[in-house]
């Protein structure tokens, strides 16, 4: 049984705290700040993290800075997420995790090099929360239930773990309903996918379909999506990847489209009919 998460003191970085925040959701116990001793490497019941220099799941020790400096960008976050069979659906659904496990293992220069910026970019990207929860967490020494930011470490693992079994559930749904539609206008041919209403729906399916393309490598082909309304019981229309020849403002003006964002990357329509809606589309593709 857990009794303990340990990871090292002084600076905090993302990946050990969200690390920890996982672990503190799953076994619900304290976290201490301090460098492990060897008896706390060798004691099933201490969670050691991103320090240690041991990467031994079956002991619970989760070090990444042992592994050579050509290694994968593996970070201590990955490694916690591989334990907890979580790690190849937060790296289908979570688009900032690739990115953190290379800032932590890789720096920030090779980042920004990576991600094909400059690096100044990667600091106009952060947050004052980031900066002061990580600095709260960085000055404590013993983090336990009723502590503030205990507290939130929980919050933000378990709607982690929520969010990605949620994300898992929308993408079965997507795997039996998603119909893909070979569309024409003016002898240009282009593809959408329509999403049914069903009678029992995961919550908001919608919000997984371009993950569910990229897993099927149809991402690039698809320049529409249409998905059930989720404040009504028509249909919301929109571009994937900001396909630049879809406009939605153009059907604006249609007796049965009641909403069109003024920069014409989504729409929303009462209509139901699978006809009414290829040509809604359609009349949207400039």
């Amino acid at each position: 049984m857990i009794a303990t998460i340990l990871t090292h003191p002084g600076s905090a970085h993302r990946d050990e705290f969200l690390a920890c925040c996982l672990l503190v959701a799953v076994h619900g116990v304290p976290v201490i700040r301090r460098e492990p001793r060897e008896e706390d490497l060798d004691d099933l019941s201490v969670v050691v993290v991103d320090v240690g220099g041991r990467h031994e799941p079956e002991k619970m020790n989760f070090d990444h800075h042992q592994f050579p400096a050509d290694a994968p960008p593996i970070c201590a976050l990955s490694l916690v997420m591989m334990h907890l069979g979580i790690y190849d659906d937060a790296r289908m659904f979570c688009d900032w995790l690739e990115p953190a496990e290379w800032f932590d293992t890789k720096g920030p220069v090779k980042t920004a090099e990576w991600l094909g910026m400059p690096r100044e970019i990667l600091s106009k990207l952060q947050s004052s929360i980031d900066s002061t929860v990580l600095r709260r967490f960085a000055v404590s020494t013993r983090l336990e239930p009723g502590d503030i930011i205990w507290e939130l470490m929980h919050m933000i693992g378990s709607d982690l773990i929520h969010y990605l079994g949620a994300m898992r559930g929308r993408l079965k749904q997507l795997e039996g309903n998603l119909h893909f539609w070979d569309m024409e206008k003016g002898g240009e041919r282009f593809c959408a996918v329509f999403l049914p209403r069903t009678e029992s729906p995961v919550d908001d399916p919608s919000s997984a379909l371009s993950h569910y393309l990229r897993s099927i490598g149809r991402d690039a082909e698809v320049a529409a999506m249409i998905y059930p309304d989720r404040r009504g019981m028509g249909y919301g229309l929109s571009r994937n990847n900001d396909h630049p020849r879809l406009d939605f403002t153009m059907i604006e003006h249609h007796h049965d489209v009641h909403f069109a964002h003024p920069r014409g990357f989504v729409a929303k329509t009462s209509a139901s009919d699978v006809e009414r809606l290829r040509e809604l589309l359609a009349a949207a593709w400039v």
